[in-house]
């Protein structure tokens, strides 16, 4: 019997912000414990400009393609490391970032993607393209925080008591 065993994969979005970052690390674990190969993929577009026609004739593509493709490759050489042996596939994309993520992950086994990217309302809990992707991706879809430490929590850690019922002293 031939038959071909389709390799599982875990797809995670990177536009180097942070909350893609965490995300990386994320999928990277989880295909080490599952044994499955990431496919860590960023997009590019132009801009909409909204009442204007602007020409673009001067910006050349494989410009902007390989400055995506450089913020990728160091995200994925910065996030992932020797102690998670497993395949990390880079792909840059032209093309809307939810729209592009979606078609990458039929028939991968999850979708990964920070929660928040670079742009949009900074107070946003969900940023558009998780929203869009959780709603409408045909696999399940993990959406994770960044969980780096930021000025304000480690002020409020400079800030708390060292002693007291909480630290059970």
């Amino acid at each position: 019997m031939n038959e071909t065993v389709a390799q599982r994969r875990i797809v995670v979005g990177v536009d180097g912000s942070a909350s893609s970052r965490a995300a990386l690390r994320w999928a990277v674990r989880q295909a080490a414990l599952v044994g499955a190969a990431v496919e860590a993929v960023i997009t590019w577009e132009y801009p909409a400009v909204y009442q204007w026609g602007l020409p673009v004739a001067d910006v050349d593509d494989g410009v902007v393609a390989g400055y995506a493709g450089k913020t990728l490759a160091e995200a994925v050489a910065e996030e992932t490391g020797p102690q998670y042996p497993v395949e990390v596939r880079e792909r840059v994309e032209y093309g809307n970032a939810a729209q592009v993520l979606l078609e990458v992950a039929e028939g991968a086994e999850l979708l990964v993607l920070g929660n928040r990217g670079h742009g949009g309302f900074v107070g946003a809990l969900l940023g558009s393209v998780s929203q869009h992707c959780v709603q409408h991706a045909s696999c399940p879809v993990v959406v994770v925080r960044d969980t780096e430490p930021t000025e304000q929590t480690e002020q409020a850690e400079r800030t708390e008591p060292a002693e007291g019922p909480a630290t059970g002293r």
